[in-house]
C-alpha cells in the first residue's frame, strides 16, 4: 500500500468515524425501541397513579414517544447534526452537560488505571519474556490467567471488603468526602477516593498486555538477529533491551489503545460497585430507567471516544516504526 497524505489520512479518518457513528447510531435505537423498559413507566416511577392520563399523554408527547421509532430516529439524528443530543429525562439537563460532568469523574478514573495497566502490563510482560520458563514467568502466568477471568466487579468488592471494610484505609464509595461539593474536593481526597476503583481497573487490564507482550518478547529472543546477537557474547539483557525492545514496542501500543473499549467497559461496573459518579454509573442509571437520550448520547460519545484511541494509536506508528508512518495504521 503506497503512502499517504496527511490529507488523505484524514479524509479517510473522518470517513470511518461517520460510518462508525451512523452504525453505532441505527443499532443503538433499534435495540434502545426494542427494550421491554418503558421510558414513560420509568420516568413517572412510583407517582404513577397520581398522574392523570392527559398528564400522561402530554408527558408522552413532550418526549416525542408518539411518533413512529423512525421518525424520532431521524429527528433525533436532525438535532445531533446540530450539536444537539436532546435533554436527559433522569437528570432534567441536557444531555452533553451530564455528559461532560461525568466523563470528568471517569477521566481521572480511566486515565490512573490505563497509564498503570499499560506500565505494569509491558514490564511484567518483558521480564516473563526474557525469562521464559523460569519461576518468575510461571508466576506471572498464573498471576494473569486468574486475572483474565475474574469480573471487574467481583475483583471490586474482594478490595473494597479488605482494605475499606476490615483495613479502613479507603473510602467505600463516591468521588469526594460527603458534604463537600466536588468543586472544594483537595487533589488528595480525589486521589483517597480514586484508589481502589483505579486498582480494580488496572489490575484487571494488566493481565491482557502482560501475556501479549510476553509472546512477543519471546518471539523476539527467538528470532535471527538475537541468536546472532547471543554468537557475538551480548547477554539476554542486552539482546532484549537493545534489540527486542523497539519491535514489541509497537504491538504493545496498538494493544494499549485498542483496550480503551474494555476499559470503558469495565469502568461502568466498577463505578457501580464503588458508587463512584461517572460516565458508566450514568450509563447504567440511562439503561435501568429508560432515558433514551442520555443513553444514545453516551453510546455516540463512548464510539467516539475508542475510535479517538485507535487513530491515536494509528499516529503513534511512525514514531516507532516510520516504514509505516501515514500508512493507514492497521490496515495495511
Amino acid at each position: 500500500m503506497g503512502t499517504q497524505s496527511p490529507l488523505q489520512f484524514g479524509i479517510q479518518t473522518v470517513t470511518k468515524l461517520t460510518i462508525t457513528l451512523i452504525l453505532v447510531s441505527v443499532l443503538t435505537f433499534s435495540l434502545v425501541s426494542l427494550s421491554p423498559i418503558s421510558p414513560i413507566n420509568a420516568y413517572i416511577g412510583q407517582s404513577r397513579l397520581q398522574i392523570s392520563a392527559e398528564q400522561q399523554e402530554m408527558i408522552i408527547a413532550r418526549w416525542g414517544l408518539d411518533r413512529q421509532p423512525i421518525e424520532r430516529f431521524f429527528i433525533w439524528g436532525g438535532h445531533v447534526l446540530q450539536g444537539d443530543l436532546g435533554r436527559s429525562m433522569i437528570f432534567d439537563e441536557a444531555v452533553s452537560t451530564v455528559i461532560a460532568k461525568r466523563f470528568l469523574a471517569s477521566l481521572w478514573l480511566m486515565a490512573v488505571a490505563w497509564t498503570l495497566s499499560g506500565i505494569l502490563g509491558f514490564l511484567l510482560g518483558v521480564l516473563a519474556g526474557i525469562r521464559q520458563n523460569s519461576l518468575f514467568d510461571r508466576s506471572i502466568r498464573i498471576y494473569a490467567y486468574t486475572l483474565a477471568s475474574i469480573p471487574a466487579f467481583w475483583m471490586g468488592l474482594v478490595l473494597m471488603v479488605f482494605f475499606s471494610v476490615y483495613l479502613g484505609w479507603t473510602p467505600i464509595s463516591g468521588a469526594s468526602p460527603g458534604g463537600i461539593a466536588m468543586a472544594d474536593v483537595t487533589f488528595w481526597q480525589r486521589l483517597h477516593h480514586l484508589i481502589l476503583p483505579a486498582a480494580t481497573l488496572s489490575i484487571l487490564g494488566v493481565a491482557q498486555i502482560t501475556l501479549h507482550t510476553r509472546e512477543k518478547m519471546i518471539d523476539a529472543m527467538n528470532s535471527d538477529y538475537a541468536v546472532f546477537a547471543f554468537a557475538q557474547g551480548e547477554t539476554r539483557a542486552g539482546v532484549a533491551f537493545h534489540h527486542a525492545l523497539r519491535n514489541i514496542a509497537l504491538p504493545a501500543i496498538t494493544l494499549q489503545f485498542a483496550s480503551l473499549g474494555e476499559l470503558f467497559g469495565g469502568s461502568v461496573l466498577t463505578e457501580q460497585v464503588f458508587a463512584y459518579p461517572g460516565l458508566g454509573q450514568a450509563t447504567v442509571e440511562a439503561g435501568l430507567k429508560g432515558d433514551v437520550p442520555l443513553l444514545l448520547g453516551i453510546t455516540l460519545f463512548s464510539a467516539i471516544f475508542v475510535f479517538a484511541g485507535n487513530t491515536m494509536a494509528d499516529l503513534l506508528y511512525g514514531i516507532f516504526d516510520p516504514r509505516i508512518r501515514l500508512q493507514g495504521g492497521t490496515d495495511q
